[in-house]
């Protein structure tokens, strides 16, 4: 009767819901972020974008307090009132594909280690300042690849894990790769 434990089926249904909840809910963060920053406005009545983000939120039953600390964070306050930075942490993946990892956060060390968790626990390493951001150029608030990787669909999903590894840490706004493979998600 292999197949027919209903623990496991519960298990693995709940946990691709969690990934894709996970999923979206960084997307609407990203955007309810960027709308706040645009503008330096944290008031949904008078910002069209952040209105058009927070029913975005809505829509993917994102919790409000989730909302409003995405709002806070891109105001620059956090929960325990310490100022927010922004650090750029850059690494190499599995089949030396170079990651950007763009982060918000009030606590330096909790998010370093968290960063390098996700790198060591998914086949890539950390590395310092300026090994990766060679293979990148900025482009407004986007970075854009100079060399793009081509990589087969199982290598890609090994770097694919890597990346959703390290969007699913709340303190990271933007992840950027260097790398495309047929069937890429995202």
């Amino acid at each position: 009767m292999a197949g027919h434990n209903k623990w496991s089926n519960i298990k693995n249904r709940k946990g691709a819901q969690d990934k894709r909840r996970s999923k979206a809910f960084f997307e609407v963060g990203k955007m309810i972020r960027s709308a706040v920053k645009d503008s330096q406005n944290g008031d949904p009545d008078t910002n069209p974008a952040l209105r058009l983000a927070v029913d975005k939120a809505r829509s993917v039953n994102m919790p409000k307090e989730t909302v409003q600390r995405a709002i806070d964070r891109a105001l620059g306050k956090s929960e325990t009132g310490e100022s927010i930075q922004e650090v750029t942490y850059e690494g190499y993946g599995p089949h030396g594909v170079g990651f950007l990892v763009i982060t918000a956060t009030d606590n330096v060390q909790r998010t370093a280690g968290n960063i390098r968790f996700a790198f060591s626990r998914n086949g890539g390493s950390l590395g310092g300042p300026g090994s990766v951001m060679y293979l990148f150029k900025r482009e407004g608030a986007d970075f854009v690849s100079n060399m793009m990787l081509d990589l087969s669909p199982e290598q890609g999903k090994e770097v694919q894990a890597l990346y959703d590894a390290l969007v699913e840490d709340e303190d990271v706004e933007e992840v950027y790769m260097n790398a495309r493979w047929e069937g890429m998600e995202s």
